[in-house]
């Protein structure tokens, strides 16, 4: 994900950079591990906002800054969760 398409989502949420920065450094991480199956984002009444599969391999890593900045910008939004599927 470009720096400045982030950082003009953080602005125009108002959102705290410093953990916007956390969550994904800790999905991508999750990612890299090889253990990460799919991200998902659920709001405050449990219903999906965002499911992505993370698929293994080269095109799983070049989409996981992606999906990891998404899940975290709407995880940081408002009251929404962001569940992280390891693989068994």
């Amino acid at each position: 994900m470009s720096t400045q398409l982030k950082d003009a989502i953080i602005e125009t949420f108002k959102l705290d950079p410093e953990t916007v920065d956390r969550t994904i450094a800790r999905i991508e991480a999750l990612v890299q591990e090889g253990n990460a199956h799919r991200v998902t984002v659920k709001d405050a009444a449990g219903a999906t906002v965002i499911e992505a599969p993370l698929i293994v391999g080269v095109v799983g890593v070049a989409l996981a800054p992606v999906w990891a900045a998404i899940a975290a910008i709407a995880a940081v939004a408002k009251e929404f969760s962001v569940n992280v599927e390891r693989r068994s």
